[in-house]
């Protein structure tokens, strides 16, 4: 009996290790998009600066890379823009100075900007904090009440 358990378990093992593989970052240009395409669809995460050879972007950038699925559960779709003379809807909208890093929700609501690169785990906790997340966790998991 227990092999036929460990050959059913073997058998499955596979599936299940393709339904765990984590989305990989989606890091989108700004130039070309439009604040309106992610409303109530994801959240943006907006990394500004007036360069791309910033090293606070590659900073960010590295720290978003190394939990990408812990991005992907919570519907982030990071968004880059380092270029001012461009002017993205983006830019024009958030109004950035120099290096920024702006969380939105996804009904297109500023939720926090900060000045220096932070990592996922502080953005994924900030996130999780938000009325429209908790909502969403709520709903996922109603016995978390």
């Amino acid at each position: 009996m227990k092999r036929l358990q460990i050959l059913v378990l073997m058998a499955f093992l596979p599936f299940s290790a393709i339904a765990q593989a984590a989305e990989p970052l989606v890091v989108l240009e700004a130039q070309g998009l439009a604040v309106e395409e992610f409303l109530w669809l994801k959240r943006p995460v907006v990394v500004f600066a007036d360069s791309p050879n910033d090293p606070s972007v590659t900073t960010q950038l590295e720290y978003l890379a190394e939990r990408p699925e812990q991005l992907a559960e919570r519907d982030v779709v990071v968004i880059v823009d380092t270029d001012p003379a461009a002017a993205s809807p983006f830019r024009q909208k958030l109004r950035p100075r120099g290096f920024s890093l702006v969380i939105m929700d996804k009904d297109g609501s500023v939720e926090i900007r900060k000045p220096r690169p932070w990592d996922v785990r502080e953005i994924t906790r900030a996130i999780d904090k938000f009325p429209l997340a908790r909502q969403e966790q709520l709903e996922r998991f109603p016995s978390g009440r």
